[in-house]
């Protein structure tokens, strides 16, 4: 069976007036907001967060997808894109991370302990990642872009993430080696070098994979375009790579930290908890300095969490430019059932593993962290897993016809 990930996708009509009006209306107000109750750079990371969001949606940039047809169907343009998102990344991060600053402004790499919390962690991430039907950021687009079922998904994710916060103390305790930096502990020019070789070996083999499977690189299934694709969609695989990447690097020179985008969706379960009269505030993972203090704050000081609604307004834009914002209402039980597992084990996953695939990942590896080596090999297998368990609840696991020789 031939199925492309068209095939969920409402199909393009004209563009979309009211959700792309009430979209921009929301971006350009709550820029104006944050820059009047918190400051400007505030103001940026929410507008760079809108255009995550739009570089998301157009490039139809998805990490749960891209492994998923490599695992079930050999093609690995996804996965290719990824690698090349990370050699950019290296090449700008790794330079800033050793010298300490950018710009003048001190910035840190998001660098974790790799041990058993990350490798219980990232293998259920992974299986949620393909019953959920997103990871983190592809759960928050896909949300803005009118994904009704994803809300459910979020719902879920975010109610993980805040018991993974309970137990904590407990993960935390198991075996894990101390954060290592690769740029620390190798030096900076071997450190790239190591970084492009892996890179490189995956690509390779992603190559090789689909040659033999399909005899040749399967081109990949293009949406119709606008007359102006890069305002209206949609984007190569590879300039989605690029633009996530430099929007990355603009986190890191407007936060002091690379992109993350699990830590708000803990925060807001963790608030939602409080009004229902839960002591979250109790618990060790929130009685540390920092948790404890974005807690009492108001959730619009929190870089993270305002990243994350500019996703999903920025993706909410580009879906009313490509003339998809269309919500459907109707959702299969079982899809309705794997979406709520899917987003348990995304949230709690998440909280495990110290980052989702943005911030244990992309940007752990663009940190040079070892958690995020780790993250990638437990997060892939457990996709292996999730993706055996797709047909069990009525998902898509999308394959190519094969051509006649």
């Amino acid at each position: 069976m031939s199925l492309s990930t068209s095939a969920t996708l409402p199909a393009r009509t004209a563009i979309n007036p009211k959700p792309l009006g009430a979209a921009l209306f929301l971006i350009v107000l709550g820029a104006w907001y944050l820059a009047q109750v918190v400051g400007p750079k505030q103001a940026a990371l929410y507008v760079v967060g809108a255009l995550l969001g739009v570089s998301l949606y157009h490039a139809a940039f998805g990490f749960t997808s891209a492994w998923r047809v490599f695992i079930a169907d050999g093609r690995g343009a996804g996965l290719r894109a990824q690698m090349l998102m990370l050699a950019i990344g290296v090449a700008l991060f790794f330079p800033a991370l050793a010298a300490g600053n950018l710009f003048g402004n001190p910035v840190t790499g998001l660098v974790s302990p790799a041990g058993t919390s990350v490798i219980v962690g990232a293998f259920i991430f992974g299986i949620g990642m393909q019953l959920g039907g997103g990871c983190a950021s592809g759960t928050l687009y896909t949300v803005g872009g009118g994904s009704t079922r994803m809300v459910v998904t979020l719902i879920a994710f975010i109610a993980g993430s805040v018991i993974g916060t309970a137990h904590m103390p407990f993960w935390t305790s198991m075996p894990q080696l101390e954060p290592v930096s690769a740029v620390k502990a190798l030096g900076l020019a071997p450190a790239l070098a190591l970084n492009w070789l892996v890179f490189a070996l995956i690509a390779a083999i992603t190559v090789v994979v689909e040659k033999r499977r399909h005899g040749k690189l399967v081109a990949a299934h293009t949406q119709p375009a606008h007359t102006s694709p890069w305002l209206h969609g949609p984007w190569p695989l590879v300039a989605g790579a690029i633009a996530l990447v430099l929007l990355n690097f603009a986190t890191l020179a407007l936060s002091g930290r690379p992109w993350g985008v699990t830590s708000a969706f803990a925060l807001w379960g963790a608030k939602g908890a409080a009004l229902l009269g839960i002591d979250v505030g109790s618990w060790t993972y929130w009685s540390t300095a920092k948790n404890a203090a974005a807690l009492a704050a108001p959730v619009w000081q929190d870089v993270t969490s305002v990243m994350d609604i500019g996703i999903v307004l920025g993706a909410m834009l580009a879906a009313a430019l490509a003339g998809r914002y269309a919500p459907v209402w109707r959702i299969p039980l079982r899809s309705l059932v794997a979406a709520v597992a899917g987003g348990l084990l995304l949230g709690y996953g998440a909280r495990l593993a110290y980052g989702c695939n943005i911030g244990a990942y992309f940007s752990g590896i663009v940190s040079g962290s070892l958690h995020g080596w780790l993250w990638l090999v437990m997060a892939f297998l457990g996709n292996v897993v999730g993706t055996r368990l797709r047909p069990l609840f009525g998902l898509e696991v999308e394959r190519v016809k094969p051509t006649a020789c």
